[in-house]
């Protein structure tokens, strides 16, 4: 069977990181962890070369490939909250301990990979269209983490 896996370059953090997202998503888990079979450019032999995980049900490999290669923004993890409890939780999992917020819902764990954490209420604000939307898209982009009752207040033209 053919079916695809999301590969993650990671500087000698792939485990680390792995066992975080396990720890931190539903659906998430590390299912194995590849040893070096010898000595290589950015490691040594026996450290964990490549991380077979899952992240929200996604079949991911980290990859320990050194300094060579950056994550940036154009790769994101765009996770679907129910409520303000969720969407706080994630944010606050990914932007604790080195970190970092932005826009819109956007934020970067200590490893640099981006998350969109998108409450459903503001994805059903867009999907409606028309001046809800709007008046939502407006809201949102004056937001870091988004307030789900601040997109419903918007979407009710309060």
């Amino acid at each position: 069977m053919t079916h695809a896996i999301l590969c993650l370059w990671f500087e000698g953090t792939a485990e680390e990181a792995a066992n975080f997202y396990a720890a931190t998503f539903p659906n998430s888990k590390v299912n194995a962890v590849h040893r070096a079979p010898g000595d290589y450019p950015d490691g040594k032999k026996g450290d964990a070369l490549t991380v077979d995980f899952t992240v929200l049900g996604l079949p991911c490999i980290g990859l320990n490939g050194g300094p060579v290669f950056k994550h940036t923004e154009a790769f994101s993890f765009q996770v679907s909250t129910a409520d303000q409890e969720e969407t706080d939780r994630y944010w606050n999992a990914i932007t604790s301990d080195g970190g970092q917020e932005s826009q819109c819902g956007w934020c970067k764990d200590k490893w640099g990979i981006s998350w969109q954490i998108t409450p459903k209420a503001l994805t059903d604000a867009m999907i409606a269209g028309g001046e809800p939307a709007g008046r939502a898209f407006k809201a949102m982009m004056g937001m870091k983490k988004i307030d789900v009752a601040a997109i419903e207040a918007a979407v009710r033209g309060d």
